[in-house]
């Protein structure tokens, strides 16, 4: 009976393996939904870019810096990326997390008017224990 592995050709030397479990069975792929995504929100910004320009004027230093941005930026951002729906997607996530924010600051506000917040009230005075009169 030879010796070796099983599938192993006699005469040849024994091909090193890795230990198990040290190898991923896939390897990592990007998540496409995550990069569209992001391209959508990319597309927003290049938007607020463009409208912006008008404003501060395109021969101003400011101006020029948003002329490069907007031109860096484009190439990125294929045509039809921001449809009216991704628009608008974009738009409800944003007022979403904005709900959500003034909810957390409600809630914190709450907690400190109660004295159940760790940060003194506005202004940093402490409120002064009266003494016992006699």
């Amino acid at each position: 009976m030879p010796d070796g592995t099983p599938g192993q050709v006699p005469g040849q030397p024994p091909q090193p393996q890795a230990p198990f479990g040290s190898t991923p069975a896939v390897s990592p792929s990007p998540n496409r939904g995550h990069e569209a995504a992001g391209l959508q929100k990319l597309g927003v910004a290049l938007q607020n870019l463009t409208d912006a320009l008008p404003l501060i004027g395109a021969s101003s230093e400011p101006g020029q810096a948003i002329l490069d941005m907007i031109k860096k930026l484009a190439k990125f951002v294929p045509p039809g990326t921001m449809t009216p729906a991704a628009n608008r997607n974009q738009l409800e996530a944003t007022a979403m997390k904005q709900g959500q924010n003034n909810q957390q600051m409600q809630a914190l506000k709450a907690m400190q008017m109660k004295g159940g917040g760790g940060q003194p009230p506005a202004g940093g005075a402490q409120p002064q224990p009266q003494a016992a009169a006699a």
